[in-house]
């Protein structure tokens, strides 16, 4: 059974190994061992903190294999971002260029620099090793976040938004920043994918195009890829579509990859969510369900067959799955359906 957790220092070893499977452009598990064991003691001490409201705590999980004790994935929920490093973004607008006398009128799309998500949720640093993407265990890694923020929702923000991934080929080069090193900062896309990644932001703004670009100023390869994704977040964007999330015009200003957003009041998995007390039961027929314990430390989530009883109001688990949840009869639990009608 794979269950998810939150991430302990033990896990470092896997965590690495994650990193490097990642590869270039997964801005928040850079390789390097430092800033990955901070991430490890950050999440311990946010998991361990009481919170009121969103601030600077960062939740980092791990999926586990119990047959085999083996971490094959990770997964985070950064509460509110930009309140202790600047997160920046570009903003796709337009801007007018007419001439009444000369009758012309002619609408021109341009890139604006700014931290408009800053105090937003983010669900961020989703990886799934190569081994264990079968089944719904991707689907899962992702989508119980929208249960632990539904559940825990003084402690993150209305608002949830994802960076995904853009355009870069198998060596790092990223089309859209190529641009962007020609003219202003004579840097490669891996090193400032790796300088941010360990929280070394400082460059982005002293030398970034402090006023807006044309986007008809790049380059055809660098306006091809504006609000594109990496071939390989195509899957995570669809389901982050089927859950309600939509790009509202926002780009990463390194690989000009989507930002996508929704209010968790209409995050499909978090609105079809319920709250029930356990009853350890029969589960045979039963449909599989992403179902999570109501801690934050102690957190536990898993897939598995649930059964409600509408009459009794409880919902049926199994011995097996009451066990992975660390859980007792009459514990309540949050759970959605893995898989969503509609």
């Amino acid at each position: 059974m794979m269950v998810i957790r939150p991430i302990q220092a033990s896990d470092y070893p896997s965590l690495h190994e994650i990193a490097v499977e990642s590869g270039i452009g997964f801005t928040s598990l850079p390789v390097n061992e430092e800033l990955l064991r901070n991430k490890i003691a950050s999440s311990e001490a946010s998991f361990g903190r009481t919170v009121e409201k969103p601030g600077e705590e960062s939740y980092l999980f791990v999926m586990e294999d119990t047959q085999n004790g083996q971490v094959v994935g990770t997964s985070g929920i950064q509460a509110a971002v930009g309140k202790d490093d600047a997160f920046y973004h570009y903003h796709i607008g337009k801007v007018a260029h007419a001439s009444r006398e000369l009758n012309i009128y002619n609408m021109v799309d341009i890139l604006t620099f700014c931290n408009d998500y800053t105090g937003v949720t983010e669900i961020c640093t989703l990886f799934l090793r190569e081994q264990a993407r079968k089944g719904n265990n991707g689907r899962f890694l992702s989508k119980f976040r929208f249960l632990f923020i539904r559940e825990h929702q003084k402690r993150f923000s209305e608002t949830v938004i994802a960076e995904m991934r853009g355009v870069s080929d198998e060596n790092g080069g990223s089309p859209f920043w190529q641009w962007l090193e020609e003219h202003f900062f004579s840097m490669d896309f891996p090193t400032a994918d790796y300088l941010t990644g360990i929280g070394q932001k400082v460059f982005i703004a002293e030398l970034m195009p402090k006023y807006p670009i044309y986007v008809s100023l790049l380059s055809k390869e660098a306006q091809a890829v504006i609000g594109k994704v990496h071939e390989k977040t195509r899957p995570a964007l669809q389901l982050l579509e089927s859950e309600g999330f939509r790009c509202r015009g926002y780009v990463d200003i390194f690989d000009a990859g989507p930002t996508v957003e929704a209010d968790l009041q209409h995050i499909r998995t978090a609105q079809n969510s319920r709250k029930l007390p356990v009853r350890i039961g029969d589960t045979e027929g039963a449909n599989t369900f992403q179902i999570i314990n109501t801690r934050i430390q102690g957190f536990r989530g898993i897939a598995a067959p649930l059964r409600i009883d509408e009459q009794q109001e409880v919902a049926i688990l199994s011995r097996q799955a009451a066990d992975a949840l660390q859980i007792d009869e009459g514990d309540k639990v949050r759970f959605a359906p893995l898989k969503l009608k509609g």
